[in-house]
């Protein structure tokens, strides 16, 4: 099937997923998205190959907890497997802000990609780099080759106003001991780095190492193929929060969703994908881009099981 026959189907099959879900009103900046956009991106693991996609895979938005898989790499390629001493890697089972959990797991999160674990991975970059948020960004631009990739300040602005449960999940865990850097600085950094703006494209691109068993755009080493393998292997179990079972038997791919509406998939070997529709079902994940990965998968029969 070639590519025009194959977003076809996707888009038909998408069309009636876009009249259902909510946008993420809790954070003002993002509830005026028009709840009707889609795009799809694919990126091949030859980074010389152009990139392709449908609908609005070119428009930029909110990327979010999209955030999360970059962090972690980050982490991993500066420092190794010290990580999984402060944070897990099983399903949260819960929803991705949860407090009780944390509370009840005195402070060691589930994984990386519930919120109070994206908070651990972004005291651990702070750390490391002194400024993880200009790292993230000059990391993304070097693999997406989109040098104008910056941070939504509206975006951020509204998320460190309405942020209090974020807020008190950081409390929480610097009160365990597990943050080595004050509440606000890490609070500041990680609404920062969720308020970058990006499409399809440039996200598609950006994940391509974790398709290229850990090798970045120009063919040097970020994670070690064992790395890669374990990141993949946790956004299998976690990227899609608690609904990543229902996500893992429909779609059969690593994935990481973000409540801007984006998805990032990886199948190792072949390339990444990413979706972006900004309505959300009821765990935080994007109605039409779920349903387009599905499609995908059923169609090309590309998935790791």
């Amino acid at each position: 099937m070639d590519d025009r026959d194959l977003f076809e189907r996707i888009t038909r099959a998408v069309r009636p997923a876009l009249a259902q879900g909510r946008v993420a009103s809790y954070i003002p900046a993002l509830a005026a998205v028009d709840p009707r956009r889609f795009g799809l991106a694919i990126a091949d693991t030859d980074s010389r190959t152009v990139p392709r996609g449908t609908g609005d895979w070119q428009v930029p938005f909110s990327i979010q907890s999209l955030s999360k898989v970059f962090t972690l790499a980050l982490v991993l390629a500066a420092d190794g497997e010290r990580l999984w001493s402060r944070v897990g890697k099983e399903p949260s089972g819960a929803a991705f802000n949860s407090l009780a959990q944390l509370e009840r797991e005195q402070g060691i999160p589930r994984n990386p990609f519930v919120n109070a674990g994206a908070l651990v991975v972004t005291d651990r970059l702070l750390t490391l780099t002194g400024d993880d948020r200009g790292t993230l960004r000059d990391f993304l631009r070097a693999e997406s080759g989109n040098p104008r990739i910056d941070f939504d300040a509206e975006v951020a602005w509204s998320e460190s106003r309405h942020g209090h449960r974020n807020a008190a999940l950081a409390h929480l865990l610097a009160d365990h001991g597990r943050l080595d850097n004050p509440v606000p600085d890490v609070l500041d950094h990680y609404f920062w780095q969720c308020s970058l703006a990006m499409n399809c494209r440039d996200l598609a691109l950006a994940a391509g190492f974790l398709a290229r068993h850990g090798l970045r755009a120009d063919s040097t080493r970020l994670l070690t193929s064992s790395e890669a393998k374990r990141v993949n292997a946790v956004m299998l179990i976690g990227g899609t929060y608690d609904a990543a079972g229902e996500f893992a038997h429909r779609v059969g791919l690593p994935a990481k969703s973000g409540v801007g509406g984006g998805i990032i998939a990886v199948i190792p070997g072949r390339c990444t994908l990413c979706t972006w529709g900004p309505a959300l079902d009821a765990h935080g994940n994007s109605i039409a881009g779920i349903t387009a990965l599905d499609t995908l998968t059923t169609v090309t029969g590309w998935s790791i099981f």
